[in-house]
């Protein structure tokens, strides 16, 4: 089978790397709503929502879409935010069946599973995926995997791979959870380890690519070996270590709320109970073996953005 293949969200951070590496060998396009210079395949201007779509993967015989486009940073308009993520997922599914495409990758993430007081310490890929209603993020990627999992049911001819990241890092990420680790002062909250599970970027597109080249389907998390807790990455960039009481942050993140930011109290979770990914099935069942720990990983982005403090 000769593979077409359509990336949305391809001028996104792993969408242009992942499309420019995938078109050295597959004919590639993307979508996405702007475009960048450094690309070795073109980009078609569409908003995943957009019922287009399907006439374009018709036109252009597409095999393989891999979908990337998502909102990662909510904004202050829930309704938009979730309108583009799951309606434009719905979409993205609706559009592939229409069009006879025969296998999607998404990227759904670990905190899909949510931020909770009895998670698992170790989460595996059939623990429940219960997600958190007060960050945006985590439901959106709870529903959208409801999503995939009654088009699993409904349109078995279309070929699933659903990836679960952890904490993506690589030498140029930049995003809320990044700007944790540039902070002066490294917070922890009292009475939680706030473990952190990492991969590396090239990792994530390593097995995203394998999954195209082998069409391989199944759902798998993302996560190097090993966590870090909040006290282990102070110590690696250097930098010391606050504790706050969870009522301080609570205080702190209400104040947030009243000047009008996308937060609140309920937020708090986010740092108390992360979801802590197994990567086993990664590893066995998937058969991609990890280039860096959540350690090595660390490391990398820490010497590539010189953050630790001398």
């Amino acid at each position: 089978m000769i593979k077409r293949i359509l990336i949305t969200g391809a001028a996104g951070y792993i969408g242009h790397q992942l499309g420019n590496r995938l078109a050295a060998h597959y004919s590639v396009i993307g979508t996405d709503i702007c475009t960048r210079k450094d690309l070795d395949f073109p980009i078609k201007i569409l908003d995943i929502r957009d019922a287009d779509l399907a006439q374009l993967l018709i036109d252009e015989q597409i095999t393989h879409v891999i979908h990337l486009a998502s909102i990662l940073q909510a904004s202050k308009d829930r309704a938009r935010d979730f309108d583009i993520d799951v309606n434009g997922t719905h979409n993205v599914l609706k559009c592939c069946v229409q069009a006879g495409v025969r296998h999607l990758t998404v990227t759904s993430s670990g905190a899909a599973y949510g931020y909770h007081a009895d998670n698992p310490e170790w989460i595996d890929e059939h623990d429940a995926l219960r997600g958190n209603r007060e960050f945006a993020y985590s439901d959106h990627k709870r529903q959208i995997e409801e999503l995939l999992s009654d088009f699993r049911q409904n349109h078995p001819h279309l070929q699933q791979l659903i990836f679960r990241p952890g904490t993506v890092l690589g030498a140029d990420t930049r995003n809320q959870i990044t700007g944790l680790f540039r902070a002066p002062r490294i917070l922890a909250l009292k009475g939680s380890d706030s473990p952190f599970v990492f991969i590396w970027d090239q990792d994530v597109m390593n097995a995203m690519e394998m999954g195209i080249r082998e069409d391989k389907s199944g759902i798998f998390n993302m996560a190097g070996d090993g966590a870090l807790t909040m006290k282990q990455i102070a110590h690696k960039l250097n930098k010391p270590l606050l504790i706050l009481p969870v009522w301080l942050v609570k205080a702190a993140l209400q104040v947030e709320k009243w000047r009008g930011k996308p937060t609140g109290p309920e937020q708090v979770n986010f740092l108390r109970y992360r979801p802590v990914l197994a990567n086993r099935r990664l590893k066995e069942e998937f058969g991609y073996q990890l280039t860096k720990t959540s350690a090595e990983t660390f490391d990398y982005f820490v010497k590539a953005n010189g953050l630790r403090k001398s």
